[in-house]
């Protein structure tokens, strides 16, 4: 399979759940290391090159969201899916905003799991896979492999989501595009939590656009949005 030597970091402080978590992802082809608090995940991912990491939220020395912050602080492209018992809206948007890319709630099932797995190693690849992906936006330069953005002397460094999301809106700007459009390409599915994460990406592109007065990301309300940029003659 194509995922077969993709590696995994799994850090979960309930070593039982752990164990059959890797179990199940060893014998679906992941080579996986599991690590049973938050320090020992850092270190881990220090020492070694992951492709998608797993985390536990509530863990001991150093809980998911500060392991995710300090992933964050070395890589901003190596996935990151919340392993939650919670389902608290604070918790979901502060995941979010640490830098993970997708969560999951606690009983989950391991078809789904793998199904959420298999999405980011699939993009990991056709990223890497493929050439130099850039665009220009009024007088911004957009690069989405480097993930920068730049106007003059001035780049902006950019998030993976930040840079998934650009690269929808410079794909289909100057339409209208539905909430749910947005957040199924971007985001892989439409959820209310998902929605409101979205909402923060929105407002930290806006304030890069700043830059360029001709560019505006337009909320249609009750709708979606249109990014309006000026058309390339």
């Amino acid at each position: 399979m194509q995922s077969a030597k993709a590696r995994i970091l799994l850090a979960e402080d309930d070593l039982s759940l752990g164990y059959v978590i890797k179990d199940n992802l060893t014998e679906a082809g992941y080579d996986v290391t599991l690590c049973p608090d938050g320090q020992t995940a850092i270190e881990k991912f220090d020492k070694e090159e992951f492709n998608i990491c797993l985390l536990d939220v509530m863990m001991p020395n150093k809980d998911g969201f500060a392991v995710a912050k300090k992933i964050r602080q070395s890589s901003d492209l190596v996935p990151i899916i919340f392993l939650t018992a919670k389902s608290l809206e604070e918790d979901k948007i502060k995941g979010f905003l640490t830098g993970a890319d997708d969560y999951i709630v606690k009983p989950f099932s391991m078809q789904e799991l793998l199904m959420r797995i298999d999405v980011f190693i699939r993009r990991s690849k056709k990223m890497y896979s493929e050439t130099a992906v850039t665009f220009n936006i009024g007088n911004l330069r957009f690069s989405y492999t480097d993930l920068k953005l730049g106007i003059g002397q001035e780049i902006f460094n950019l998030t993976q989501k930040e840079a998934d999301l650009l690269k929808f809106l410079c794909e289909h700007s100057n339409r209208i595009l539905k909430r749910e459009e947005v957040l199924l390409n971007v985001w892989g599915k439409d959820d209310y939590f998902l929605g409101r994460s979205m909402d923060v990406f929105i407002t930290k592109l806006r304030k890069y656009f700043k830059s360029d007065p001709n560019i505006n990301l337009e909320t249609i309300h009750g709708v979606g949005f249109r990014f309006n940029v000026p058309v390339q003659v």
